[in-house]
């Protein structure tokens, strides 16, 4: 991610995903993102790069 546009797409994407009941965060500085709810991490790393970013998950 780059730019604010970015933020907003990949936070739209995020919040789309089933089970995500709120997206709190997505840094540009950091290049990561915090939500809540029982979403899976396979779905949400899928989700932004159907968006056109790379994901992966934290850890």
């Amino acid at each position: 991610m780059s730019c604010g546009h970015c933020v907003r797409a990949v936070s739209k994407a995020l919040a789309k995903v089933p089970g995500v009941t709120r997206v709190c965060e997505v840094s540009l500085e950091r290049g990561e993102a915090v939500v809540e709810g029982s979403a899976t991490a396979e779905a949400l790393v899928a989700a932004v790069r159907e968006e056109g970013y790379e994901a992966r998950e934290a850890g």
